[in-house]
């Protein structure tokens, strides 16, 4: 990414709500192909980067004056999810809130967000040679086609909004999403995850954002699209900015919703030590959640030999690999491994005491719940991708290809870092480097 003038010529939006074709050619920067390891190790064998694109211009080109200063932000954060589209190099993305960060103000941590008309979006890019080009994007909206932002929803639940310095308030809004997992449904609308509620949303093909299945108690008012109390109210204990990320569909139609890190149950410590996540079935004819799953981590030091915290350990994306089956991503911002688990019906912990509140110890406070008698989900490691060279730090995204390749994506953080020193004198991106990565990954065994 690099600086720009900040003058911009305006664009025009094309017919489909996608981004404009003068934009497309925008999208390219070359990568490479790496081939190094043994046929008997997991390998990459190939990267393709995201070219630089203002995020003002991508913005303003699918829904015109949402955008008035990007601050020289380029379009990032496509990393959140990545599914296959079902053409060869074409996948479905999904942007988070948008570029938001920390600052510290009198030693207490404010949520930044520098380009607070940014709307997440849809995005459908394709793998050609060394680059990734986007080929359409889709604003999620509200019913009556309005931005739904990814601003903070509730004042006392969400971390307050502020201005790229931290320095001036900014309106909550109840319709914001912090977009995570993405699937495509058969017929052509979207589910999405949610980090905010948390929460799980149906949005049509276009965008628009057909109803937000919400945490039974939320009490969420004044949205622009209808919210249905629907998810287990223990839900409501999740960690901020912790909410759902994962998102797959299984073969007959069902969705199942990772929590990325344990509840705070009863309180913050015990989620910070915790190493047991839950998973979510939901049937989307029955508009309900039909069964949940403990989940366990591995030990930090496991996942990643360079770190210590426990409470860096998250779940960013799971993906069907059959009727019952799994791949579960363990992560930190540094490396991340894939499990592969068996949903059963004896391991469905739903509507059972660890979905009360008031159950003394939490599920999250066990140091050992399967000798506490919690049927915990069975799992099997399929790669460690920490240990194979030229995967990139900070996957959020992980696609199966074909029988023996995965696709993985990374969040880039539009480019931001956390602290004052973001953003330079002028209140301009001072850029981390880090671009947006697909990366296949060729695995020595059949999924």
């Amino acid at each position: 990414m690099s600086p720009r003038a900040a003058g911009r010529r305006p664009i025009h939006r094309s017919v489909a709500a996608g981004v404009p074709l003068a934009l497309l050619a925008a999208f390219a920067v070359a990568g490479t192909a790496n081939a190094t390891s043994g046929p008997a190790q997991p390998r990459v064998t190939h990267t393709a980067t995201l070219g630089d694109l203002p995020l003002g211009t991508f913005s303003n080109g699918l829904l015109p004056g949402t955008v008035d200063n990007d601050r020289g932000v380029d379009l990032g954060g496509i990393g959140s999810d990545i599914y296959p589209t079902g053409r060869k190099g074409e996948f479905w993305t999904v942007t988070d809130r948008g570029p938001n960060g920390q600052i510290k103000v009198d030693g207490a941590k404010r949520r930044t967000f520098p380009v607070p008309g940014f709307d997440p979006a849809i995005v459908r890019i394709r793998v050609t040679g060394g680059a990734v080009k986007v080929i359409d994007a889709i604003p999620i909206t509200t019913s009556s086609g309005k931005p739904v932002t990814g601003l903070s929803n509730q004042a006392g639940r969400d971390e307050a909004p502020y201005s790229f310095d931290a320095q001036t308030p900014l309106p909550y809004n109840p319709n914001g999403v912090d977009t995570e997992g993405i699937v495509r449904a058969a017929d052509g609308s979207f589910w999405l995850v949610d980090e905010y509620g948390p929460s799980l949303l149906h949005v049509s093909a276009r965008g628009k954002v057909l109803t937000r299945y919400a945490p039974k108690g939320l009490h969420l008012t004044g949205t622009d699209y209808p919210v249905v109390e629907a998810l287990p109210a223990i839900l409501l204990h999740r960690k901020i900015n912790r909410g759902l990320e994962g998102l797959t569909q299984l073969p007959g139609g069902d969705l199942v919703m990772a929590l990325q890190s344990p509840l705070s149950l009863p309180d913050s410590d015990a989620g910070d030590t915790s190493r047991t996540t839950r998973l979510l079935r939901f049937s989307p004819g029955k508009r309900s959640v039909t069964a949940e799953y403990a989940y366990r981590f591995d030990p930090v030091n496991v996942v990643d030999p360079s770190e210590d915290d426990t409470s860096e350990l998250k779940i960013s994306s799971v993906v069907a690999v059959g009727p019952d089956r799994l791949l579960v991503e363990e992560r930190t911002d540094k490396s991340a491994r894939l499990h592969e688990v068996r949903l059963t019906r004896r391991a469905d912990i739903l509507g059972g005491p660890y979905d009360r509140d008031t159950t003394s110890p939490s599920l999250e406070q066990l140091d050992d719940p399967a000798a506490a008698g919690v049927p915990v989900l069975g799992k099997r490691l399929v790669v460690d991708l920490g240990t194979v060279a030229g995967v990139p730090g900070k996957i959020e995204g992980v696609a199966r290809v074909d029988r023996d390749t995965l696709a993985l994506i990374n969040d880039n953080d539009f480019g931001m870092t956390d602290g004052s020193g973001a953003f330079d004198g002028q209140g301009r991106l001072v850029d981390s480097g880090i671009e947006t990565t697909v990366t296949y990954v060729r695995l020595p065994r059949r999924i």
